[in-house]
Formats: C-alpha cells, structure tokens, sequence
C-alpha cells in the first residue's frame, strides 16, 4: 500500500448563500473562488454546478471550505448552504485527471 503522502484527496464543493435578494450567485461564486485559489497545495476545477478540489490532505480541503464559507460571509450574508463530497482514498495514488480518464478508458471498452 502507497503511504497516504502519495495520495490525493478529491473533493467536491458547493456553497449557497441564503436569504439573499437576487436569483444571481456569480458574484459569490466569484469571490468564493478567488478565495480558494489562495489556498496552498490545492487544485481547482470549476464547474456550472460546483467545485472539484484536490489535496494532498483533508486540512487542505478544509481550508479551503473555511475561506469559501468566509469569503460568502463577507460579503454580508448571514446564512450559508454547503455540500462537501470527499474521496479520501488510500491505497493508490489518484488525480482527478486520473478519475476522469479512467471513465473515458470503460467508455470505450463499451
């Protein structure tokens, strides 16, 4: 077994802000965003409907859910929704480029 160093962590993240007066959330995805990029050792990928992340450990995902859920909070709201997934697996290292083109190769083989 790969020492858990080696591993990655993947998680995906999304945060609604409630009790806002607008149907728009590209503002708060925006500066939620700006706040996770400044987090050390994390990778991003942005989607329509969240965001994948990937670590090299869980503080890290957490990290970056502490500086999304502020970055919301400071920009006056004062109820925030989140959902956070997370593949902490162990035995191999993975990527999410990895998940992705594994999918791709069982497509295929179809």
């Amino acid at each position: 077994m790969n020492s858990a160093k080696s591993c990655k962590v993947i998680a995906y993240f999304s945060i609604i802000p409630l009790g806002i007066q607008s149907t728009s959330l590209g503002s708060y995805v925006a500066a939620v965003v700006e706040a996770i990029d400044e987090v050390e050792g994390l990778t991003c990928e942005v989607t329509p409907m969240g965001t994948i992340m990937e670590a090299d450990s869980l503080e890290t995902i957490f990290e970056a859910v502490k500086a999304a859920h502020k970055a919301i909070v400071d920009k006056g709201v004062v109820r925030v929704e989140s959902t956070l997934i997370i593949d902490d697996r162990r035995d191999k290292p993975r990527t999410m480029k990895n998940k992705v083109n594994s999918v791709k190769k069982h497509m295929k083989q179809l």
